[in-house]
């Protein structure tokens, strides 16, 4: 059984080694699990909500794309993407927020924290606070739930936004589900050893706060980056706490349980804070040196990295679309056909099917099927065989509910059972031959007839 996981970084500066190691490395050790199928994107839509200079986004989201191939992401199996390259995320966006309420939204904490600020300053609580920043957990939720997530790699202060998108999922089931899982509820996985890692400041490694280290720093500035982590008076000789340490902290996310206590024991010694420093910077170089040297050669050609992306766009997008249909079909954003069919007086038989329904759904190995359900919508009349493409899928779908060419239509038996045959191809399995024609309205013929 596979699990689906789905993470991303806000485009909105240089990679630093809080995503490194709060999201890039998790999200890609996890990936290569073989029972496990990943999604990871640039949040470039998010970006907009911190960052009002298009320079510094364009520029993020190409050192964010190299940064996690650099590290060792592979694309072939995974699928990476941007989230702008996803219209079906902001269609999303907008169904959610008709269910979600305004009360859940209001709990966010960094709109909270701004209004807390504002109200610190003496201001309107509201003051500079955009629908961007206060609906950020939507958008969230959207990217999310438009994959079926079932588990998402964040940090700490990112946990509250899962569990909205979990809330805001089952009040969707709830609305529109009528007793089916429409979305996938989603779970916060935290690595615990480095689910938030301190700046140089000891607060929260943050852009926002001005006070991290670039990933792929070259050596010299890397250097000079850690020399600035603040550590407390005590002189070389003198004893030393590693356990409040903000700089045993960073160490220990990148050393060995060897190394890390050996630091524990040297610095109880007396090692001095800059040699501590020193050993940090060589655990980080021989952790990322071989993937500096690749990220820089991604850098250099920008066109293979917008290649990748697009690729990745367009297979995210064969599993995003069908859902996305299923859940417009649900909320009533429906073709006046299937609102004409649905609005038939009782008593009425429909001109095609029966009454019967068609469901589509995904396989836990991410491959589509769909059923046809009698009228009750309980019994299965037939399982379509899974289809690796959802638009192949639909166009089976549509073609056995308008069938123009019944001759092209062949079955096979198997043992209690039977099989469907367009075009020479398996494409689902029955049971009642004699039903399945009646509600297809067509005569099928044995897999070893000749078509006319």
């Amino acid at each position: 059984m596979t699990t689906r996981i789905l993470t991303g970084i806000t485009a909105t500066g240089t990679p630093h080694l809080g995503n490194y190691a709060g999201a890039i490395r998790p999200a890609i050790r996890a990936s290569r699990n073989p029972n496990t199928q990943a999604f990871f994107f640039l949040a470039d839509l998010h970006a907009l909500v911190k960052c009002e200079s298009p320079e510094r986004v364009q520029r993020s989201r190409l050192e964010i794309a190299a940064s996690w191939i650099a590290c060792g992401l592979d694309t072939a199996r995974a699928t990476f993407y941007r989230q702008s390259d996803i219209p079906e995320i902001s269609e999303l966006n907008w169904l959610l927020s008709c269910v979600a309420a305004k009360g859940l939204l209001n709990r966010a904490h960094a709109y909270k924290a701004a209004q807390d600020k504002n109200r610190a300053a003496g201001g309107d609580e509201d003051a500079g606070i955009t629908m961007g920043l206060f609906s950020y957990p939507l958008l969230m939720a959207a990217d999310i739930l438009l994959f079926s997530a079932e588990q998402v790699p964040v940090g700490r202060d990112q946990i509250q936004h899962v569990e909205m998108a979990r809330d805001i999922a089952q009040r969707f089931n709830y609305l529109y589900g009528q007793g089916r899982a429409l979305l996938t509820l989603p779970e916060a996985i935290v690595e615990q050893s480095v689910a938030t890692l301190p700046g140089l400041d000891g607060r929260k490694m943050s852009k926002s706060y001005d006070n991290t280290i670039a990933l792929f720093a070259d050596p010299k500035s890397m250097k000079a980056a850690i020399k600035r982590i603040q550590t407390d008076s005590r002189a070389p000789g003198e004893p030393k706490d590693a356990q409040g340490s903000h700089l045993v902290t960073l160490y220990q996310a990148f050393a060995n349980p060897e190394q890390l206590a050996q630091l524990h024991t040297d610095l109880l010694g007396g090692l001095a804070w800059s040699e501590a420093k020193q050993r940090l910077f060589e655990v980080l170089q021989a952790e990322l040196g071989e993937a500096r040297e690749r990220y820089q050669a991604l850098i250099a050609k920008p066109d293979d990295l917008e290649d990748i992306l697009l690729a990745g766009a367009a297979k995210a997008r064969q599993v995003a679309r069908p859902l996305l249909d299923e859940l417009k079909q649900a909320v009533g954003l429906r073709s006046f056909q299937t609102a004409q069919a649905s609005a038939r007086p009782a008593g009425k038989p429909a001109s095609k099917n029966n009454g019967v329904r068609w469901v589509s759904f995904r396989d836990d190995d991410g491959r589509f099927r769909f059923r046809l359900l009698d009228k009750d919508g309980v019994s299965t009349l037939l399982l379509s065989a899974p289809f690796a493409d959802g638009k192949q899928m639909g166009e089976v779908m549509k073609m056995l509910q308008n069938t123009s060419n019944p001759a092209e239509l062949e079955y096979q038996t198997a043992g209690d059972g039977c099989s469907l045959y367009w075009r020479g191809e398996e494409i689902g399995g029955f049971a009642d031959l004699g039903h399945l024609q009646t509600i297809l309205q067509v005569q099928l013929k044995p897999a070893n007839a000749s078509f006319p």
